[in-house]
C-alpha cells in the first residue's frame, strides 16, 4: 500500500495543528521564569502526563515492539526499576529542588559544591542530551521515510523544524501542554495498531497467546548473572533504578518538568503516578510486538528488513487502511515531539551565559538569548539525527546507551551533594572524573551491557570521592 492524500492530510494537519497549539503559549512568555518554568503553575496531573510523554518517544513506539518481536518481554525488568527509582527521587531530590529558587537542576550543585562540579555536570547534560535526542529524532525520520518514501534527511529536517518553531515561541509551557495532548494521540495510535492486529490475526487473541507462549515471547524474568545481557532481573532493577535517578532526578530535561509544578508535593505525586502509566504503556507496546510476531507467522514479510526497528512502519504501510495509516504516523510523530531544546537553552543561559558572560543582562536580552540557544540546539540535534543514519545498532539501545554513558558521574555528584554533607568540591570533582574514566574503559574495552552504565559510573564517583576525602583529611 502507498499512502494517499488522505494520509498525508492527516500527517500534515497534525504537524500544523501541534505547531500552532505550541505557538499559542508565546503570549504568556514575558520573562525567563515564564519561558523556562511556566511560572511554576503546572498541576500534578499535567506533570504526570508530560513526564510519560517525555519519557516515551519514537524509540518506544517502534523499538519496544521490535524487542518483543525478536526476543521476549524481559525489558519489563528495566521498567520495574524505573518505578522504584521514582519513589527514591521523590524522597531524595525533589525536596532539595524546592528549597531554593532554582531554574536548573545544576544550580543545586553550584550551591553545594561550586562551579567546577556544576559546570562539568551541565556540560555532560548538554552533550549527551544533544546526542540522545538526535538519535530520537532520527528514529522519527526513519519511520516517516519508510512509510512515505521521503529521504530520511528531509524527514528529519521537517520534523526538527516544527519542533524548533513551537519550542522557540511557546517555551516550556508549549512543550509541557503539547506533551499532554500528544500522550493521548500516541496512545490512541497504539490502540489502533493493537485492534488492527487483533482483527487481522487468524484466531485473534487466542492465537496470539498460543503462538507467543510457544515461542517464549511472554517471558519476563531472566535470573542470569551475566553482565553482558542488558535485560536481566539484576541489570533491570539496579540499572533501571540508577538510570531513573539520573534521567528523572538530575537531568534538566525531566527535572525542568518537576520544577514547573506548583509545589514539591504535586511534583512528587505526578512523578510517582507517571511510573504506573509508563509500566502499563510498555506492557502495551511489548504485547504489540508479540502480536506482530504472530501476524507474520501467517503473512510473509513484504520485504527484508535492514533492522527490526523498521518492523512496525512496514506493517503500517502494508496492512492498515488509508487514514488509519496516516493517523499512526501522526501518533509516532507525536511521540517524538517532546523536545529537550528548552531545557538545554535553560542550562546554557542560566548556568553559563548569566554566570560568565552577562551577569547583568536584563529580561529582554535574556529572552532573546534564550530563544537563540533554543534554535542552536535544535540545529545541533537535526545534525546528529542526519548523521545517525549510518548507525548499526538498535536505536533503542543506542539512545539509552548515550544517556547512560556519562549520567552516572552526574548522579554520583547529586547523591554526594544531597546525602554526604562532609564531602568537599575537590573530592566530588575527583570522583566525577574517575567515574567518567571508568565508563570510558567500560564502554570501549568490555562487553558490559548498557543497563549497568549509570550504576557503575555513579558507584565509582561516590567511592572515589569518599576515598579522596579520607586521604585529604589525613594529618600531614
Amino acid at each position: 500500500m502507498v499512502l494517499t492524500w488522505i494520509d498525508y492530510l492527516v500527517i500534515g494537519g497534525y504537524l500544523l495543528a501541534i505547531t500552532a497549539f505550541g505557538s499559542y503559549f508565546a503570549r504568556f512568555q514575558r520573562t525567563t521564569r515564564d519561558y523556562f518554568l511556566t511560572g511554576r503553575s503546572v498541576p500534578w496531573w499535567a506533570i504526570c502526563f508530560t513526564i510519560v510523554a517525555t519519557e516515551t518517544s519514537t524509540l518506544t513506539f517502534i523499538s519496544v515492539p521490535a524487542t518483543a518481536y525478536s526476543s521476549d518481554m524481559t525489558f519489563l525488568q528495566l521498567v520495574a526499576g524505573y518505578v522504584i527509582g521514582r519513589l527514591l527521587i521523590s524522597a531524595i531530590f525533589i525536596p532539595a529542588y524546592f528549597r531554593g529558587d532554582l531554574f536548573t537542576s545544576y544550580e543545586l550543585l553550584q550551591r553545594r559544591f561550586g562551579a567546577r562540579v556544576k559546570n562539568l555536570s551541565a556540560i555532560i547534560f548538554l552533550l549527551t542530551r544533544a546526542l540522545a535526542d538526535g538519535v530520537r529524532l532520527f528514529a522519527t525520520g526513519l519511520v516517516i521515510s519508510v512509510v512515505t518514501q521521503v529521504p530520511v534527511t528531509w524527514a528529519v529536517v521537517i520534523i526538527g523544524t516544527a519542533m524548533i518553531i513551537y519550542t522557540v515561541r511557546g517555551g516550556a509551557a508549549a512543550v509541557i501542554w503539547t506533551d499532554v495532548v500528544q500522550l493521548f494521540v500516541y496512545i490512541a495510535g497504539a490502540a489502533v495498531v493493537f485492534f488492527s492486529l487483533l482483527h487481522l490475526i487468524p484466531g485473534g487473541w487466542g492465537a496470539v497467546t498460543q503462538t507467543g507462549a510457544a515461542a517464549g515471547k511472554f517471558r519476563v524474568l531472566n535470573l542470569q548473572l551475566m553482565l553482558s545481557q542488558p535485560y536481566t532481573l539484576w541489570a533491570g532493577l539496579i540499572g533501571g533504578i540508577a538510570l531513573t535517578l539520573a534521567t528523572h532526578g538530575t537531568d534538566q530535561f525531566l527535572v525542568q518538568r518537576l520544577l514547573s509544578a506548583r509545589s514539591a508535593r504535586e511534583a512528587a505525586r505526578g512523578l510517582v503516578l507517571s511510573g504506573v502509566l509508563v509500566f502499563a504503556q510498555f506492557v502495551l507496546f511489548l504485547v504489540i510486538g508479540v502480536m506482530l510476531f504472530t501476524y507474520y507467522q501467517h503473512v510473509p514479510l513484504p520485504r527484508t528488513l535492514a533492522r527490526t526497528d523498521e518492523l512496525l512502519p512496514v506493517f503500517i504501510v502494508t496492512a492498515l487502511t488509508h487514514g488509519a495509516a496516516g493517523f499512526i504516523v501522526a501518533a509516532i510523530v507525536a511521540a517524538a515531539l517532546s523536545p529537550s531544546l528548552n531545557s538545554m537553552a535553560a542550562t546554557t543561559v542560566n548556568d553559563f551565559y548569566l554566570k560568565y558572560w552577562r551577569p547583568d543582562a536584563d529580561e529582554p536580552t535574556l529572552m532573546r538569548v534564550s530563544r537563540a540557544w533554543t534554535v542552536i540546539w535544535g540545529v545541533v540535534q537535526i545534525g546528529v539525527a542526519i548523521g545517525a543514519q549510518w548507525m548499526q545498532r538498535s536505536v533503542l539501545d543506542a539512545g539509552l546507551a548515550v544517556l547512560s554513558y556519562a549520567s552516572g558521574s552526574v548522579l554520583g555528584a547529586f547523591l554526594l551533594g544531597t546525602l554526604a554533607p562532609s564531602v568537599t568540591e575537590t573530592s566530588a570533582f575527583a570522583g566525577m572524573l574517575a567515574g567518567l574514566a571508568a565508563m570510558t574503559f567500560v564502554w570501549g574495552w568490555t562487553n558490559i551491557a548498557f543497563t549497568w552504565y549509570v550504576f557503575i559510573g555513579a558507584a565509582t564517583t561516590v567511592s572515589v570521592a569518599f576515598l579522596t576525602q579520607a586521604i585529604r583529611q589525613q594529618p600531614a
